[in-house]
């Protein structure tokens, strides 16, 4: 059975072409951020949004520990997500909207992707040393044989710099 598939809608009046950049907190997802944001001001009519997922299974505990954790790691995500926002802000003046969900993460990103008709273009970076791997979260969605992105996702290489970053956004 063939999943549905919700139509872009970036480019109808009313509409703005969207780029997705997922923060996990590795140094690498500052590259995504730099890439999207750079593109998102580019674009002049674009948007930037910024993904924290919580994944599940870390809250496994007794009800009020649960609740405690849960609320710890949601305080993470706003932080985490905060930095990032923060920083497109000021280095290249995009005001992200920032949303965290809980579940399963390429669940999370595709589910995003269906209900956000502007979201255009899914940002990752790989990890800064091939001794790394890809990173834990091209690694994470790469391993997964759910549904595949039905958008197109740019793979920022972890060896450029910010200025080589610039230069090609």
């Amino acid at each position: 059975m063939r999943a549905m598939i919700t139509r872009r809608l970036a480019r109808e009046e009313g509409h703005k072409r969207k780029f997705l950049a997922v923060i996990d907190g590795t140094p690498e997802c500052e590259h995504a951020v730099i890439y999207a944001a750079a593109r998102t001001a580019r674009s002049r009519i674009g948007g930037l949004v910024l993904l924290f997922v919580i994944q599940p299974g870390e809250f496994q505990h007794w009800l009020g520990v649960e609740e405690i954790m849960r609320a710890e790691a949601r305080e993470e995500a706003e932080a985490t997500l905060s930095h990032y926002a923060e920083m497109a802000r000021s280095e290249l003046g995009v005001d992200p909207e920032c949303i965290i969900r809980e579940g399963r993460l390429g669940e999370e990103i595709n589910g995003l992707i269906e209900e956000d008709s502007d979201i255009s273009i899914l940002v990752l970076a790989a990890a800064s040393s091939s001794a790394e791997g890809p990173g834990p979260l091209i690694s994470s969605l790469a391993a997964k044989s759910g549904t595949p992105f039905h958008i197109p996702v740019t793979i920022i290489p972890g060896n450029m710099t910010k200025e080589d970053i610039l230069a090609v956004a």
